[in-house]
C-alpha cells in the first residue's frame, strides 16, 4: 500500500514545481517585456514626425523613418557620421587599453609577492571612491597646459588606470587562475611578458570580454569630459552631438530626430551585448565566485 502514496506524494510534488516554474516564467516574461517597453516606444517615435510624436503615444509605427533619418544624417552642423567615428575610436581604445593594462596589473598583484602588494591594492580601490566630477576642474587645467582639447588623448590614456576594472580582474584571477600555471611556466623558461600575452590572457578571455563590453559602453555614453575638452565640431563625440539636437529652441526643435540621434547611438551597444552576452554571464558568474 506504500506505493500508491509514495506515487501521489511524486505525482503532487512534481505538480507544486511545475506551478513554481510556470511562475517564475511569467514573471520573468513581465520583467523582460516592462524593461524592454521603452525600447519599443523610442523605436516607434523614430518613425513618427514632431507633430505625431506630440499627440501621444501609438503602438504602430509612422512614415517618417527615412525623414527623421535624412534630417540627422545630412544636417551639416550634427555631423552625426563623423561623431559616430569618434566615438568608436575613443570607445574602441579605451576598451583595448583599459582591459589589458588592468589585467596586466592585476596579474602583478596577483602572482608576484612584494613588501607593498596589500597597501597597493587597497590604495587603487580607494580610487574608485573618487568621483570623476571632483577631479574634473584640475583635469581640464591640465589638460589646456598641455595644449590637448580638442585631442582624443585625454580621453583614451586616463582609461589605462581602471580601478573597477583592475578589482574585477583580480577577483577572476583569483578564482580562475591557479598560481602553479605561472610557475611551471617559468621553469620551462617562459618570460614574464610571454607568460602573460600567450599563457594568462587565453584563460581570462571571459573576463577581458566582459570588461571591455562594460568600458566600451562607459566610453560610448561619455557626456561629461568630452563635453568639457572637445569643441571643435569635427572632434566631437555622439553624446556631445545629442546633447546639441536636445538643446535645440523650440521653434527647430525636432522630437523624430531626437529619438533617431537616440536609436542610432544605442543600436551598436545593443548588438555588441546580444553578440557577446555569453561572454558576460560566464565572465560575471566566475569573476564574482572566489575559490
Amino acid at each position: 500500500m506504500a506505493a500508491p502514496v509514495d506515487s501521489v506524494g511524486a505525482q503532487s510534488s512534481s505538480r507544486v514545481l511545475l506551478a513554481r516554474r510556470i511562475i517564475c516564467y511569467v514573471v520573468l516574461t513581465l520583467f523582460a517585456l516592462i524593461s524592454l517597453f521603452p525600447f519599443y516606444v523610442m523605436i516607434v517615435n523614430m518613425t513618427r514626425s514632431t507633430s505625431e510624436i506630440q499627440k501621444g503615444f501609438a503602438l504602430l509605427p509612422g512614415s517618417s523613418l527615412v525623414q527623421n533619418f535624412k534630417t540627422v544624417i545630412n544636417n551639416n552642423d550634427w555631423k552625426m557620421l563623423n561623431s559616430l567615428k569618434n566615438s568608436f575610436i575613443i570607445a574602441g581604445l579605451s576598451a583595448l587599453f583599459s582591459t589589458y593594462f588592468s589585467a596586466l596589473t592585476a596579474y602583478a598583484i596577483h602572482v608576484y609577492d612584494f613588501k607593498l602588494k596589500k597597501f597597493a591594492f587597497t590604495f587603487i580601490l580607494m580610487i574608485m571612491m573618487v568621483p570623476a566630477q571632483v577631479t574634473s576642474l584640475g583635469f581640464v587645467k591640465l589638460i589646456n597646459s598641455w595644449n590637448l582639447t580638442n585631442s582624443f588623448i585625454p580621453l583614451i590614456v586616463p582609461t589605462i588606470a581602471a580601478p573597477a576594472t583592475f578589482f574585477f580582474m583580480k577577483q577572476y584571477m583569483e578564482s580562475s587562475l591557479p598560481l602553479e600555471i605561472v610557475e611551471a611556466a617559468r621553469i620551462d623558461g617562459c618570460g614574464e611578458f610571454r607568460t602573460f600575452n600567450q599563457l594568462i590572457t587565453p584563460i581570462l578571455k571571459p573576463a577581458i570580454a566582459v570588461q571591455a563590453i562594460f568600458t566600451f559602453v562607459t566610453s560610448w555614453n561619455n557626456y561629461f569630459i568630452p563635453a568639457l575638452i572637445l569643441d571643435d565640431k569635427n572632434k566631437r563625440t555622439l553624446p556631445i552631438v545629442i546633447g546639441i539636437i536636445r538643446s535645440a529652441d523650440y521653434a527647430k526643435f525636432d522630437m523624430g530626430a531626437v529619438y533617431m540621434a537616440i536609436g542610432i547611438s544605442i543600436i551598436p551597444v545593443a548588438i555588441v551585448y546580444l553578440v557577446l552576452s555569453k561572454f558576460i554571464i560566464r565572465g560575471i558568474a566566475l569573476g564574482s565566485v572566489k575559490g
